[in-house]
């Protein structure tokens, strides 16, 4: 049996696998808190420990780059390698995988069923064509698939530290406001759960927009920022004007970048968000502005309305790590 796991900045996410049920059906789950632990060594033997369930592999999905068996998680204080996991697992030296989260999505979305996702824009997918995918959750996530002639393959990348380029006069101030804060401002200091509440931080400040105590108050308290600004943004019977503006202006440079993916790998077998981010912003997501920011390709306007566009709703990054780890 496998056990695979998708890490984030945020929460890791466990679950055993077999071959026979496959990746969409974990036979055992743990959801926990990432920073609540010293090492991914710690929780998985912790969930082993509960599970009683014997594994013979395992391959686990990690926000950062994976060089050489080795991975400095970027919104962790964690390095992970391959090798010391295998010895405090128990297990064979080429038992044990690490993959890029956003690779781990990647090769999730051939095998991700209709229900595991919201179509935003059906578009004219073209057989075999190229796929993006961007995955704002507690950083930002990019990655995209090609056709080999006989399967996709999966390539990771860290394009969400790509230098942020605004498209309108909003977006050049909060360039400007930005680069007081940071020497390099990329699409995930703007596009991300740690750059939602930049965005808020713009409006309130420079902009000048109302801020109500209750709602600095919910900010303020121990827990995800970001989080209580998306639920002021997104709950009808307490909307906040600050939070709501916060998260139009998040969709709009989602869509900006997401329709960057597309022409840059020329995505016409589609562009597939995911995230908690994406999944927690998705009524707004779902609105007109998304796809009229998208298609803001001047003479390629006609091309980006045909690019298929579906929001992941379920667990991408844990159903690839566990089909990667399956397969190997």
């Amino acid at each position: 049996m496998l056990i695979a796991g998708d890490i984030g900045g945020t929460k890791t996410d466990l679950a055993i696998f077999s071959s026979e049920a496959g990746p969409h059906a974990p036979l055992a789950e743990s959801k926990v808190h990432s920073a609540d632990y010293p090492s991914l060594q710690a929780i998985v033997k912790e969930f082993l420990a509960k599970v009683d369930k014997p594994v013979d592999r395992a391959c686990f999905a990690v926000a950062g780059p994976v060089i050489g068996g080795r991975v400095k998680a970027t919104n962790l204080p964690w390095v992970i390698e391959e090798n010391a996991l295998a010895r405090e697992l128990n297990l064979n030296l080429t038992a044990v995988h690490l993959i890029n989260d956003l690779e781990a999505i990647a090769r999730a979305v051939p095998i991700l069923r209709p229900n595991d996702v919201k179509t935003i824009n059906p578009g004219e997918p073209v057989r075999h064509g190229a796929i993006a995918v961007i995955a704002p959750g507690t950083g930002l996530g990019e990655s995209f698939l090609t056709w080999d002639g006989s399967q996709y393959l999966a390539h990771s990348s860290e394009g969400g530290h790509s230098d942020f380029a605004p498209t309108d006069e909003r977006q050049v101030h909060l360039l400007e406001y930005m680069f007081k804060k940071f020497d390099h401002v990329s699409f995930e200091h703007v596009c991300s759960g740690i750059g939602i509440p930049n965005l808020y931080g713009y409006l309130r400040d420079i902009e000048k927009m109302p801020e109500t105590p209750e709602v600095a108050a919910l900010i303020a308290s121990p827990g995800d920022p970001s989080f209580a600004i998306i639920n002021q943004a997104v709950d009808p019977t307490n909307r906040s004007k600050l939070c709501a503006a916060t998260i139009e202006l998040f969709v709009s440079i989602l869509a900006s970048e997401a329709s960057n993916l597309a022409v840059k790998f020329l995505a016409t077998g589609g562009v597939y968000m995911a995230g908690g981010v994406a999944l927690h912003t998705l009524s707004m997501i779902q609105g007109p502005a998304f796809m009229e920011r998208f298609k803001r390709k001047g003479r390629f306007a006609d091309l980006m309305a045909r690019i298929p566009i579906h929001v992941v709703v379920t667990p991408a990054g844990l159903a690839g790590a566990a089909a990667y780890g399956l397969a190997a």
